[in-house]
């Protein structure tokens, strides 16, 4: 039955798929499963992955990888976050979760926006904003960020293979506070 799994899965999901509890203790005595949080498992012959992510991906399907993060993704910064920095949608509850997070509540109608998801285990994917969203998000909270994190992100993304003005600017229209400090940032870098 443990071959049915994936790599990384919920005791919901065990019990769903016919592991019973005892079996399941049974493969974390064995060594074939490893614990790696509270109802999550990973199975130990499994490639190497980041289990803060994969905790992410299994606890909150929604989160999405967001600001310093996702930049750092696409190479837009330097800066290395100490916390991963994840949004949800304001009306969602934050999960428990033991992975250093630092949580964003994002406006239901913009959340989606520029939303899409990377492969944290084999089968297993937790969201990640665009390059462009996460350019226009850095300016647009910048108040809390630093606005040099921004003025970075952006300096990077205009150096990029293919990278638009135009497609950071229908964007930004959905941000209509972030919108202005983009355009001037883009008449002094362009």
């Amino acid at each position: 039955m443990l071959a049915t799994l994936p790599n990384a899965f919920t005791h919901l999901a065990a019990r769903d798929s016919g592991l019973s509890e005892r079996a399941l203790r049974g493969l974390l005595s064995d060594g074939a499963l490893e614990r790696i949080g509270h109802g999550l498992y990973r199975k130990s012959d499994a490639p190497p992955a980041d289990l803060d992510r994969v905790e992410l991906a299994l606890r909150a399907p929604e989160a999405t990888l967001c600001l310093t993060t996702a930049l750092s993704h696409y190479d837009l910064t330097d800066h290395i976050p100490a916390a991963l920095d994840v949004a949800l949608p304001r009306t969602r509850r934050q999960p428990r979760v033991a992975a250093p997070v630092r949580w964003h509540r994002f406006d239901e109608a913009t959340f989606p926006l520029g939303r899409q998801t990377v492969e944290v285990d084999d089968g297993l994917v937790l969201g990640l904003y665009s390059a462009e969203r996460s350019v226009v998000d850095a300016f647009r909270l910048r108040h809390r960020e630093g606005e040099d994190l921004a003025i970075e992100a952006l300096r990077r993304w205009i150096k990029r293979r293919g990278s638009t003005p135009a497609r950071l600017l229908t964007m930004a229209r959905h941000f209509p506070k972030a919108e202005p400090a983009l355009i001037h940032a883009l008449r002094i870098l362009t």
